[in-house]
């Protein structure tokens, strides 16, 4: 057997065998990519940002089947085998360069549609209302106050409603009773704004998924190669045979 065609098998059963692997890391970003959404969705206007999570969860499902069909066509030298495998990682490749470019595009737009957005939803804080809830819950996690700083409460109706004070969701340690929320006590809140922090944990979850799936690509592109050496090689002797034989 020709030492190319061994050598190209070695490694086509090694990526078929890490396809059930990357299918569930996949799984497991597209997961956490939705998960960031949900937690901070009042925030984000656009359901678009979803797109490449559920493309990456629809390509890790795929990937465990395509596991098992390069295993089984690899093994049997099967040529339908094989050219479907090839089929099935050309769109499964088209697919994670549309999520990249969807990633790329979106993490451009992240500052200016979250400031807008940002902006509304601080504007109608009263304390009691489902966007309140949402603040709240994003002061307390990151740790901030304000969009930019603890000072843009001072333009919102909250502030001037309420003795000039900021959420005590703006408090380092909300059971101090000494944290009363007012600007003269920087000691007693955050001082860093919310945009930012949000600006940076998005964009590092974009980051991270961008890197996943630009290694998976990757692993992709040299199984097509190994696929087309198979193949080449196998046009020239009768050792293949059909998947269903």
């Amino acid at each position: 057997m020709d030492c190319g065609v061994v050598l190209s098998k070695s490694v086509l059963l090694l990526i078929s065998l890490m396809f059930w692997v990357a299918g569930a890391v996949l799984a497991f970003v597209g997961v956490n990519a939705i998960r960031s959404y949900n937690n901070f969705h009042d925030f984000l206007e656009n359901r678009y940002v979803l797109i490449p999570a559920v493309i990456i969860i629809c390509v890790a499902l795929v990937m465990f089947f395509l596991g098992l069909l390069g295993c089984c066509s690899t093994l049997r030298e099967s040529t339908v085998g094989l050219n479907l495998f090839l089929i099935v990682i050309l769109v499964l490749f088209a697919a994670e360069v549309a999520a990249l470019a969807f990633c790329f595009i979106f993490q451009g737009k992240i500052n200016g549609e979250l400031q807008q957005t940002m902006s509304e939803v601080f504007m109608k804080y009263d304390g009691q209302n489902a966007d309140s809830g949402a603040v709240d819950i994003l002061q307390e996690a990151l740790q901030c106050c304000g969009v930019f700083n603890q000072t843009s409460w001072v333009s919102t109706p909250w502030f001037t409603g309420h003795n000039q004070t900021v959420p005590l969701s703006c408090c380092r340690n909300q059971t101090d009773h000494q944290c009363t929320g007012r600007l003269e006590q920087p000691e007693l809140i955050y001082t860093e704004g919310c945009l930012g922090k949000l600006n940076l944990l998005l964009q590092n979850v974009l980051s991270y998924t961008m890197l996943v799936i630009l290694g998976f690509a990757i692993v992709k592109f040299f199984g097509m190669l190994s696929v087309c050496v198979i193949t080449c090689k196998g046009t020239k002797r009768s050792g293949y045979h059909p998947i269903y034989a």
